[in-house]
């Protein structure tokens, strides 16, 4: 039996969770939407990328799925994607120059279904990397860099923005040195809200609960306005 054709990304924001496949340069990206909780739902959508695809890193990371439920909480809608070459993606892996047109593709359907929408980003690892190297681009209004990967990729020449943004680090960290990600934050002009979080490591374990206090709580003075 032939199997059904994946879903194309639909004409409208759906008003469920709902799986799809947006176009990318590459080709097909499988990607995820999902709806903020109601009453409260605030005129803004969150794009979120994921760890690297050569270390397995997909949309369905929990750290990224934690990132997805905090904001949602927060009022936002949300819109998750593998990059190329992650889970049923077509591409391969570009070290964050193809993924950064993989996530222009997503933040351009985003704007095609919610023109009026705010745009947030907001990524965990390798995905903090290419929002960060994308949010002056792409005009976000708001950052999250979880745990970005300070010394694994050059962020010295990034363009940084200047809309609010926030960066959360486990003091423990296994795969990027805490440190470098402090003394990076440290040398900036105009720093991100910066959270330390001790006794963790790269995924948080027996801290993502802390992880979603920490970013619902700093969303709270940046939200947009309530949809009407």
């Amino acid at each position: 039996m032939t199997p059904a054709p994946a879903p194309s990304a639909p004409h409208a924001f759906p008003d469920r969770l709902t799986e799809f496949f947006l176009q990318g340069p590459a080709g097909p990206l499988e990607a995820i939407s999902d709806v903020a909780e109601r009453p409260g739902a605030r005129r803004g959508t969150a794009v979120i990328c994921h760890p690297n695809t050569k270390d397995g890193g997909t949309m369905h990371n929990k750290v990224v799925t934690m990132l997805d439920r905090s904001l949602r909480e927060s009022g936002l809608d949300t819109l998750r994607f593998n990059f190329r070459s992650g889970g049923a993606s077509v591409g391969e892996y570009d070290n964050g120059i193809g993924e950064s047109e993989d996530l222009a593709a997503a933040i351009a359907w985003v704007r095609k279904v919610r023109p009026d929408d705010v745009l947030w980003l907001a990524g965990f690892s390798f995905g903090s990397y290419v929002t960060l190297r994308n949010a002056v681009r792409f005009e976000a209004k708001a950052l999250i860099s979880i745990a970005p990967p300070v010394g694994r990729w050059s962020h010295e020449t990034l363009a940084l923005p200047t809309c609010p943004w926030l960066v959360v680090m486990g003091e423990e960290d296994e795969i990027v040195e805490p440190q470098s990600v402090f003394d990076w934050i440290d040398s900036l002009e105009q720093p991100p809200e910066l959270v330390r979080m001790p006794e963790t490591g790269h995924f948080f374990h027996r801290r993502l609960m802390d992880l979603r206090g920490a970013v619902k709580h700093w969303a709270l003075d940046y939200l947009p306005p309530e949809r009407d």
